[in-house]
């Protein structure tokens, strides 16, 4: 395979899951997808008990690498992850997509946290093997 894909994680304010998943992507499958993500808002800053704990689980600094971004900010993607937005999902043209229908855990405690940041990590490797396939 020559360029690898580029996968975009979509919600609405790119401030929780699909900063998520873009670090764990990075962190998790960099040698086989490139990863980003955007909303069709931003915040501020990305949510903090997102970068807490991803610091705290695995070393990453979501703070110092990622910030909240736009649709329009990303390149031409080829695939399309929305992370289970339950309002207008954003339309992006891509040659593949899926809804990994997470619940937002903002304003939740850390045990909600974690299970999301587990399912992410599980549906990257699980991306990784069959972009791997393909």
């Amino acid at each position: 395979m020559g360029q690898k894909p580029k996968v975009a994680f979509i919600c609405v304010h790119n401030s929780c899951r699909s900063q998520i998943a873009e670090a764990l992507g990075t962190y998790l499958a960099s040698d086989v997808f490139e990863s980003y993500s955007a909303g069709t808002e931003t915040v501020p800053q990305i949510n903090q008990d997102a970068v807490r704990l991803i610091k705290q689980l695995y070393g990453i600094d979501m703070a110092q690498t990622q910030y909240s971004k736009l649709l329009n900010e990303l390149p031409p993607v080829d695939i399309v992850i929305t992370m289970g937005c339950n309002v207008a999902c954003p339309y992006l043209p891509c040659k593949h997509r899926e809804d990994w229908g997470l619940d937002d855990p903002t304003g939740h405690g850390d045990d909600l946290f974690a299970e999301t940041i587990q399912a992410i990590h599980r549906n990257i490797l699980d991306l990784k093997g069959r972009i791997q396939k393909m």
